[in-house]
């Protein structure tokens, strides 16, 4: 099978997510070895395989990772974590989303976003997600908005991003209401 063949295959296919586990550590290592992936998060460019290893063979008290799958394949990530240490904080996490960019733009983030969502809403005591966004980073602005989160302002300078200073925009969604 040609290589532009198994794609167009694995476009079609299903995105199905579940929580990641130690044996993912190539599949995490390979999304963000993308420039597309790494550059929209803070994670740094050249990952180390063991580096990933180490993540998920011995998680954080209180963070979780999901990963999107395309078959066998992780095109994706995403991560609910603690927003600080602090009881006062308890009531809040971060997201962290990064999606391989082959995979961009065709359903990954939603499906990643909408896991995440159901799982902070339905089974943890999370009332605020909160997450930074690049303010070039149109698309994925789009999809934060489309599951409710909202602007709350803009952190100039944020990062080092490439050699040069960037922006991000500050994003937040209060849990909704209850049915």
């Amino acid at each position: 099978m040609t290589p532009g063949r198994r794609a167009a295959i694995l476009a079609r296919m299903d995105i199905t997510v579940r929580r990641a586990e130690p044996g993912d550590f190539e599949g995490l290592w390979r999304v963000f070895s993308d420039e597309s992936a790494y550059s929209g998060t803070l994670q740094l460019p050249l990952p180390s395989r063991e580096l990933w290893r180490t993540r998920l063979a011995d998680p954080a008290e209180g963070h979780y990772r999901f990963v999107a799958c395309a078959g066998d394949e992780i095109v994706g990530s995403a991560g609910l974590h603690p927003a600080a240490n602090s009881p006062r904080r308890a009531h809040a996490m971060s997201v962290g989303v990064a999606v391989a960019g082959s995979w961009q733009g065709k359903g990954a983030g939603k499906a990643l976003l909408s896991a995440l969502t159901g799982f902070a809403d339905g089974w943890l005591h999370v009332f605020r997600l909160e997450l930074t966004v690049f303010t070039d980073n149109e698309r994925a602005i789009a999809l934060y908005r489309k599951f409710g989160f909202e602007a709350e302002g803009t952190h100039r300078a944020y990062a080092l991003r490439d050699g040069r200073y960037a922006d991000v925009l500050a994003m937040a969604r209060l849990r909704p209401k209850p049915r």
